[in-house]
């Protein structure tokens, strides 16, 4: 996610940081990368009309943070394949038969299809699965029409990567804190990775803190690259995040090394919560995670010793069976030992007073309780869904200052399962138009079959996207979408942090791509509502958001690297947190009157199937790649031509695989065809399946997807209520039963691609 900004005094005097000045006809861009959702910082540099560079910021602050991905974004966007104009499907859907047509042409239909489906089935018919990159934030503007017209079935990527963890940690402090990485004394990371080419700031962040004296302790069942250089590594069995997390607390309240002031003054639910922690004693936590008590008592006494200490957010416990409890566990452990709101700790910044938020662009408000009522999946999982948000009402706007502030754009979210299953005829009523921007919907979430299915059973299929992705090939309309270099952008992390970076526009699109904000504007108006998009262009829309600045958005870009005021801590002590209680929710009562258990725990594993004695752990990116996104790009299919599994010698050994053979990751859900790789690294029993894989030289249309339909993990990814979180209703991506059988082709229906084929 994106990149914090260290708050100290070197932050101050360079956010007014000014660019090298341009030479040789080279013109010089502040801009930020969205390749991937991280957000770094960089620079651009242009000759006629056209990003030839994207380098490093020059800026101290940023220096540093880029990866491959960045560097080769002007390259990857011009791909002889990006889709420049807007297409209409003209055969059966997914036939792979288009023409192309106008914008106006295009609108014209969207909008009366649309307003048929709206007609016929209510505003709730109508879903919307958007993406943080690829086009980028649609600045609040999919979720304000959608209010206004009556939808609540809003989806995205963010259910299962950070978004939910943003709701989830409103539970219990009423706010997704950010870690302060620049004065922080320890950092945990619980299965996450960063690396050079891959979260690259916190990659950075991280070797800056080890440098200057920071312990660092990894949680992980792989010996990642961060494993090798952690002062304490936990191997833990994947899946078992919630079980560790109840031996570090138990060790903690046990030896009394939690604040005891704060929690006496600061929460509530301290005894009860300890009766639960003491269910976990270290030899019971020793057995469901795989690891030594005397190794996890001192990883619990290393995080409570050496604070302020902070647990950054990580990828891998957002997709677990016991994703909420590991979660508030996280954060619990955060709060007892004093850890939120504090420097060197876990920040609470909330909104800036001088920016207009996303949240508010969204107009929350004006969708009726009646329709909110009717949001997907609110019902049985209601966790990030309005239902299970609202009593945050009033203690966040007691504290924040807004009623709605959507956090990682993931705190007002139907649930993707039950919008699948209502797209597929399968739900309380049917969803019939659905649209996805920079999503790849696909295979962005779990249990590909129904979304395949939900997909064909559409009415109305729109995609706005820079390549023809196994998503768009399944629409009615696909429509060019800009990039990074050519747009303006306004960051705040979505909602994450109060700090607000602005990013200049350093090319033109090319052909007929529009931003997300121009897409949106034309809906209101194919929707005869082009009041809810009234600014004349994005740069006005920065503008008005910025008034409270005194200054313009070009003005700002020009002159401010970041706009931020420097934190104020322990602001609970004026203003209690944004809970119900006011205080920490240790024992929280928003789960306990949505009828769940009100305090964390752990469901153990289903029982063993003997027909799929392999564990699968996915949903982890390689690094020349986002998500779903670049295999189109040839510098990057360089480094990773095919998609691998990996496995211990082991693991290899029990089932006689060799480095580099063609085999079948199969389970109850489907099957997928890999490679394979052989990982001194990896646990025995454990196979790491790589997220996101598709070969868009293959060939298109339904039946076929580009090659989805052989490799993508999401063909594995079950979504039955065994491998779903309670509260939330997201997969278990971490430890899900599969085996490995020989590829009986060996390979042979699997050509390595070339230059041309790319």
């Amino acid at each position: 996610m994106p990149a914090p900004v260290p708050f100290d005094p070197s932050a101050i005097a360079n956010a007014k940081h000014k660019l090298r000045p341009a030479k040789d006809g080279v013109t010089v861009k502040r801009t930020i990368c969205a390749t991937c959702d991280i957000a770094c910082s960089v620079v651009t540099e242009s000759k006629q009309g056209r990003v030839v560079k994207v380098r490093s910021s020059d800026n101290p602050i940023f220096r540093d943070n880029i990866c491959m991905k960045g560097i080769i974004a002007p390259k990857a966007f011009a791909h002889p394949d990006r889709i420049l104009h807007p297409m209409k499907r003209v055969g059966e859907r997914g036939s792979g038969k288009w023409e192309r047509v106008s914008w106006d042409e295009a609108m014209r239909d969207i909008g009366q299809r649309l307003k048929k489906v709206i007609d016929e089935h209510g505003p709730e018919a109508w879903a919307v699965s958007t993406s943080q990159w690829n086009t980028a934030t649609d600045h609040g503007l999919g979720r304000r029409i959608m209010n206004h017209i009556g939808s609540p079935n809003w989806i995205s990527g963010v259910a299962l990567c950070a978004g939910n963890t943003a709701a989830i940690n409103r539970l219990t402090y009423g706010w997704f804190p950010m870690g302060d990485f620049n004065n922080t004394n320890c950092i945990v990371l619980m299965g996450h990775n960063p690396r050079r080419h891959s979260w690259t700031p916190l990659y950075n962040y991280i070797r800056s803190a080890q440098q200057r004296g920071a312990k660092l302790i990894v949680c992980d069942p792989r010996k990642s690259s961060s494993a090798e250089r952690a002062d304490i590594w936990l191997p833990l069995k994947a899946g078992s995040d919630a079980a560790m997390m109840f031996g570090w607390l138990k060790v903690i309240f046990d030896e009394g090394l939690y604040d005891k002031d704060f929690v006496a003054n600061w929460t509530v639910g301290f005894e009860e919560l300890r009766k639960r922690v003491d269910e976990f004693p270290l030899d019971r936590v020793a057995k469901l995670t795989g690891c030594e008590p005397e190794m996890i008592a001192k990883a619990a006494r290393m995080y409570a010793n050496s604070g302020p200490s902070i647990i950054p957010w990580t990828p891998i416990t957002d997709m677990q069976r016991n994703s909420t409890s590991a979660i508030r566990l996280q954060g619990i452990l955060r709060a007892v030992c004093g850890y939120i709101d504090v420097a060197g700790g876990e920040t609470l910044q909330g909104f800036h007073p001088d920016v207009v938020p996303e949240s508010t662009i969204e107009m929350h408000e004006v969708l009726s309780e009646a329709q909110k009522a009717k949001q997907l999946g609110s019902d049985t999982h209601p966790a990030f869904t309005y239902r299970g948000q609202e009593a945050l009402r009033e203690p966040l706007k007691r504290v924040w200052g807004h009623e709605y502030p959507n956090q990682i754009t993931g705190c007002y979210m139907a649930n993707p399962s039950a919008t699948f299953r209502a797209m597929a005829g399968e739900g309380s009523y049917p969803v019939k138009a659905f649209f996805t921007l920079g999503n790849n919907t696909v295979m962005s979430y779990a249990n590909m079959p129904l979304i395949i299915k939900a997909m064909m059973n559409q009415d109305l299929i729109v995609a706005h996207e820079h390549h023809m992705t196994p998503t768009a090939q399944l629409a009615d309309y696909v429509l060019p979408g800009d990039s990074w270099l050519e747009r303006p952008w306004l960051t705040d992390a979505f909602g994450w942090m109060s700090a607000y970076r602005p990013s200049e526009q350093s090319m033109e699109p090319p052909g007929e791509a529009l931003s997300t904000w121009e897409f949106w504007k034309r809906i209101a108006n194919a929707l005869d509502r082009p009041e809810l998009v009234s600014w004349a262009s994005l740069t006005d829309f920065y503008d008005d958001r910025l008034k409270a600045t005194g200054m313009s958005f070009k003005e700002l870009s020009e002159t401010t690297e970041i706009y931020f005021d420097m934190p104020e801590f322990r602001k609970y002590l004026k203003t209690g947190f944004a809970t119900p209680s006011g205080k920490v929710e240790l024992k929280s009562s928003i789960l306990e009157d949505l009828g769940f258990d009100p305090l964390p725990y752990f469901r153990e594993d289903p029982p063993v199937d003997p027909n799929y004695p392999l564990q699968m752990f996915t949903g982890v990116r390689e690094d020349g790649y986002f998500q779903t996104a670049q295999r189109q790009v040839p510098e990057m299919r360089q480094r990773a031509p095919e998609p691998m599994i990996f496995v211990s010698p082991d693991t290899a050994k029990d089932y006689q695989l060799q480095e580099n053979e063609w085999v079948i990751i199969e389970n109850q859900t489907g099957k997928i065809s890999a490679q394979v790789a052989i990982k001194e690294a990896m646990p025995n029993g454990l196979v790491r399946v790589p997220h996101g894989w598709w070969k868009p030289e293959m060939q298109s249309g339904a039946g076929h997807l580009s090659g989805a339909l052989q490799y993508s993990d999401a063909q594995l990814c079950r979504d039955d209520e065994d491998y779903l979180d309670r509260e939330q209703g997201i997969p278990h991506l971490k430890g899900v039963p599969c085996r490995i059988v020989k590829d009986p082709t060996g390979g042979a229906a699997n050509p390595a691609p070339t230059e041309a084929t790319l």
